[in-house]
């Protein structure tokens, strides 16, 4: 692949990357007025306009319910409302950049599942990057030496499910169309998140609206900008680019929210960040199959992924 495409590749990554932080921003600014199951539903309805954006010419939308497995694209659908509820909940009750450093054990979470269950051969450098993933979570949370919240455990279980996503792409994704597993993750974001809102549901104000409008829209740009991104570059190169994330994190933090980072912070969410990389250069040399984004799980990551062309 020459230079060019694969720069141009890069360069819509960090743009997709930065749409999503925009995107979170905007959930995190209704300051937990509504529900987790109310904004996600709703970020997830305004995510639909991006669908025909991301159809392939020989898709049709009852392909967003067929599959090859059954199960795994139930499990899919599952994970993704998971997610969607976690990330929204870790935003609302975090600061951006320790939300962003918790999410970022997902490719952590990847190794561990895919030796239980994808019966993957990991290596020692592999397992380094675990255990240097989990100490930093460690220096990042200091129990015992600060108060955790439902925010902590909320992002860690968005991690978990972006990981069980990607492991059930590393299943099925290379006999899977990618819009069967982008269906899995908006209609059983919808189907969930729309039940569980229901008892406490609130009509948004104005205002509500309009970043309910911004989480939805710029998560659908970002999904665009990720599929053109892929288009043009490995997903190999593509993945270290979501890290791009932590310095929107740490702008929207100290600019709009007023949020403070301290050392030991720092310390652990550059040792986290360091073994994410560490696990996706492995990978990249072992020839694994990388889905174009290993953030948070939003509906389209797997829509992304199943265009890598990555051997597995």
């Amino acid at each position: 692949m020459s230079a060019e495409p694969t720069l141009k590749g890069v360069l819509f990554a960090f743009a997709a990357f930065a749409a999503f932080s925009w995107s979170d921003a905007s959930v995190k600014l209704i300051e937990g007025a509504l529900s987790a199951f109310e904004m996600a539903f709703l970020g997830a309805v305004f995510g639909l306009v991006g669908l025909p954006f991301l159809m392939k010419r020989e898709d049709r939308l009852s392909d967003m319910l067929r599959t090859t497995s059954r199960p795994l694209w139930l499990l899919r659908a599952l994970a993704a409302a998971v997610g969607t509820i976690a990330s929204v909940t870790a935003f609302t009750y975090l600061s951006m950049a320790e939300a962003f450093a918790l999410i970022f054990l997902l490719p952590s979470f990847v190794t561990i599942m895919s030796v239980i269950f994808l019966k993957e051969q990991v290596g020692i450098r592999r397992w380094s990057a675990v255990i240097i993933g989990f100490i930093g979570v460690l220096v990042v949370l200091r129990p015992g030496f600060r108060e955790l919240s439902i925010g902590h455990l909320a992002a860690v279980f968005a991690g978990l499910s972006g990981a069980i996503s990607i492991v059930v792409y590393r299943a099925i994704g290379h006999r899977e169309k990618g819009i069967s597993l982008y269906g899995a993750g908006v209609l059983g974001s919808l189907l969930v998140c729309g039940v569980l809102m229901l008892p406490g549901f609130a009509w948004p104000s104005a205002l509500q609206w309009l970043m309910l409008a911004g989480y939805g829209l710029f998560a659908a740009l970002a999904t665009i900008l990720l599929m053109y991104a892929t288009a043009h570059a490995p997903a190999a190169v593509v993945g270290p680019t979501q890290y791009s994330q932590m310095l929107w994190a740490v702008l929207f933090g100290y600019l709009v929210f007023g949020d403070a980072i301290d050392l030991p912070m720092l310390l652990g969410i550059l040792l986290i960040i360091g073994s994410g990389l560490l696990t996706l250069a492995r990978e990249r040399v072992r020839n694994v199959p990388l889905p174009a984004s290993v953030v948070s799980d939003p509906p389209a990551t797997a829509l992304a992924a199943t265009d890598d062309t990555a051997a597995p």
